[in-house]
């Protein structure tokens, strides 16, 4: 069965998760029939939306830290699911068709038919349950192993976002720093913020909550346990690569990734 998802094993002493939910650009072969652009079409829409080389970024930094990272990671493009949406009425992007289920692309254009991809139809259903389901419980269920160990978890939840706004973007009228990070107010103390920004101030601005708010985590514990702690890192898609070309400027790559490494020592 393909899960969708692949998870590398870090250190049992690390109560660190990386979590890289939009770097892949695989979609299955009965998915991409439900799908309506043409080939072509899909390749761009994929260059626009994948958060492409933030795999990379996260392997660079486990690879160099002395407890090493857990890595759980989307092996399947966004367009199939994302696993980062909620599933009910709770989704802001449900307003411009991309809930867990898109039906739109990022530039407000047909993805696939809304008359038989709406929430809780049984399309929408079977990529629910195929793989939303299993991924989200995968990840909670290591969440859960690594608050068993370790007592506490920390989340870091990573993406990229384009240097120019997309038309799908909500909020496009915030600033676009270098690095974005986005906290929760209960999942990310000021101390854990803090640090990631430290540790990325050399890449040039540091904003909090913009152009992109929040942070990652499972339903079990969100907004009740404390001990699950999470911060988003928005890295802008200029910095390390060709947004034109999809070409990763590789030292860049290997910066960011000693970046977080450093962010995470400690944790």
């Amino acid at each position: 069965m393909d899960e969708g998802f692949e998870i590398t094993q870090g250190d049992e002493n690390s109560s660190v998760i990386l979590h890289v939910p939009h770097s892949s650009t695989r979609i299955p072969a009965d998915v991409r029939a439900g799908i309506v652009l043409s080939d072509a079409e899909l390749d761009q829409e994929l260059l626009r939306i994948t958060d492409s080389f933030t795999d990379k970024v996260a392997a660079v930094a486990a690879n160099a830290s002395s407890s090493t990272p857990w890595i759980f990671r989307n092996d399947l493009s966004r367009l199939v699911i994302d696993p980062e949406r909620f599933t009910d009425e709770r989704e802001e992007m449900l307003a411009v068709g991309m809930g867990a289920v898109y039906t739109r692309t990022s530039q407000k254009q047909p993805l696939r038919d809304e008359t038989i991809f709406q929430p809780g139809s049984p399309a929408w259903n079977e990529l629910i349950d195929t793989y939303f389901t299993p991924y989200t419980r995968a990840l909670q269920q290591l969440v859960n192993e690594r608050l068993e160990a370790c007592g506490e978890v920390t989340i870091i939840d990573m993406h990229s976002f384009p240097s120019s706004a997309l038309p799908y973007e909500l909020h496009a009228d915030l600033s676009r720093p270098e690095i974005c990070i986005g906290t929760d107010d209960f999942h990310t103390p000021d101390d854990l913020t803090k640090k990631i920004a430290e540790a990325f101030t050399s890449f040039g601005t540091v904003g909090i909550n913009e152009p992109f708010i929040g942070t990652y985590v499972p339903l079990e514990q969100y907004g009740t346990d404390q001990r699950v702690r999470s911060v988003m890192i928005e890295i802008r898609r200029d910095l390390y690569m060709d947004e034109a070309a999809g070409e990763a400027r590789g030292e860049v790559i290997e910066a960011l990734g000693e970046k977080l490494r450093i962010a995470l020592a400690g944790f």
